[in-house]
């Protein structure tokens, strides 16, 4: 992408300050919508889920426990369009479509599966710390 001047025949170069520079704390940020996208509770579950393997729509539905018909398929949507999951339509009668993880998509899905793997581990801990919390707000 460059600037243009004088119509569209000269093509200026970019300077490497007019690169863009993801910064997911600027409020203007791209990548601060991507994360969002990722990290809402149903984003996280979708791609760790994926990480198993290719689901098609209703057997990822009853995979991710709890969430609704709407919003996986937005969620869906939403992870498409950030390029974390590919969505492939066979041609079968009736149509056949699955999902599955791109490239881009399998290594947050291993991060994030990292991250559950991590909480997972120390859910003693968290829970212990909730009651502690929960007491100390009661009492």
């Amino acid at each position: 992408m460059g600037a243009y001047r004088g119509g569209m025949t000269e093509r200026l170069e970019i300077e490497p300050s007019d690169e863009l520079i993801a910064d997911v704390f600027a409020r203007g940020c791209d990548s601060r919508n991507a994360l969002e996208d990722i990290a809402g509770k149903w984003g996280i579950l979708a791609l760790v889920a994926l990480d198993e393997g290719a689901y098609r729509f209703n057997a990822l539905r009853r995979r991710v426990d709890g969430v609704s018909e709407k919003m996986l398929a937005q969620t869906l949507q939403t992870l498409e369009r950030d390029g974390m999951v590919s969505r492939d339509v066979q041609a079968t009668i009736p149509p056949r479509v699955e999902y599955s993880l791109t490239p881009l998509g399998k290594q947050v899905a291993d991060r994030l599966r990292g991250l559950i793997d991590l909480l997972e581990g120390h859910l003693p801990t968290v829970l212990a710390a909730q009651a502690a919390y929960d007491a100390k707000k009661q009492g």
